[in-house]
């Protein structure tokens, strides 16, 4: 019998990421944008794709994608770099900054493909933790970088899955400890749309400061899956150096490309969304279920009345599902649902309704 090779022993304790996938009317339990883009968009693509040369390789630059995002953000194309969903990123990130004898730290429950990917490229993860609210201790933050002197600390904002923004007096803590100690502060962005709160932080070539945004939220393209990152030069130049050539198909590009030339359906969709969660939150206070403020496109909730996993199943039956979160560490008996169409949503209060009664 042969012998198969052993994977690395830090390795074994990992899992895959698993959301599931089910096929049921209602699903709201990945975050996903309830509504497609325009039909014209649909159009632009496929009169574009018929332009494109798919016998040859994609550009190995993304210039036109890095350009239309640099105008958008009021950057300069070198200070952006493109790749295969907000999750390459991460890991470019990992290779470039972490590895063997490295460390990144992260703040607890947040989004859990930060310490994922860490690990996968073999660095090591350190954990902070969140109080019950869900707020990080600026000094307890401080202390821990003091001591241990990460080379990443990833902070998401608005927070995945609690919903909370970081304040920016915890932000320009970390940062100013970073720039003295050489670490990279990470700030993930993805749901930054659906925030209703505003920042003036923004690419500085003398600061540690890089910004993760992705398409697969408020620009609905999760089928794509195209994310960017925003960061001084020298951080970028990094990222071109780890990745993979020609990376990022040229399909992909052209559809991010003709996706930011919508901003203005794309606006208007997000005010709804906006609308629909305030009146999501109220119609779950109004029953017996706490709910969570919110500045991303889903609701961290849990219910008073019945066990978390026996509403989970109750709402799977009723064809509605959610993210079941009772099991996370800081978690317990918590589930979260995404922001979806009113449709959807009436479809999911009603069930909640009639499962806490």
């Amino acid at each position: 019998m042969n012998k198969t090779p052993l994977p690395r022993e830090d390795l074994d304790v990992l899992e895959g990421y698993h959301s599931p996938q089910l096929d049921v009317p209602v699903r709201l339990n990945t975050n996903e944008a309830p509504f497609p883009l325009p039909n014209s968009f649909i159009q632009e693509l496929e009169s574009e794709i018929k332009k494109l040369d798919l016998n040859r390789y994609p550009s190995r630059s993304a210039s036109e994608l890095c350009a239309s995002i640099a105008d958008k953000e009021l950057l300069k194309e070198s200070e952006v770099f493109v790749a295969n969903g907000s999750n390459e990123i991460i890991q470019s990130i990992c290779l470039a900054y972490g590895g063997n004898e490295r460390s990144a730290l992260v703040f607890e429950p947040t989004y859990a493909m930060h310490s994922k990917i860490a690990k996968v490229a073999g660095t090591r993860v350190i954990e902070g933790f969140r109080d019950e609210e869900f707020q990080i201790d600026k000094d307890t933050a401080l202390e821990i970088i003091n001591r241990e002197k990460p080379e990443i600390v990833f902070l998401c904002s608005p927070n995945n899955p609690t919903g909370n923004i970081e304040s920016p007096e915890l932000i320009d803590a970390i940062l100013s400890e970073l720039n003295s100690t050489g670490g990279l502060l990470v700030l993930d962005e993805a749901y930054k749309e659906f925030s209703e709160s505003s920042s003036d932080l923004t690419v500085n070539e003398e600061s540690n400061l890089a910004f993760i945004r992705t398409f697969s939220k408020v620009w609905s393209l999760a089928g794509i899956r195209l994310g960017y990152l925003l960061a001084p030069e020298w951080c970028i130049n990094m990222m071109q150096a780890v990745s993979l050539p020609y990376h990022l198909d040229s399909v992909k590009q052209k559809a991010g490309v003709l996706a930011l030339k919508h901003d203005k359906e794309i606006i208007r969709k997000v005010t709804e969304l906006k609308e629909e969660r305030r009146r999501v939150f109220e119609a779950l206070t109004s029953m017996s279920v706490r709910v969570w403020p919110s500045e991303a496109n889903f609701l961290l909730f849990k219910p008073e009345t019945i066990d978390a996993y026996k509403l989970w199943e109750g709402l799977l039956e009723e064809g509605v599902l959610v993210r079941d979160c009772s099991t996370w560490e800081g978690l317990k008996g918590c589930l979260r649902v995404t922001i979806g169409s009113k449709s959807e949503n009436n479809s999911f209060l009603t069930a909640v309704r009639k499962i806490v009664k």
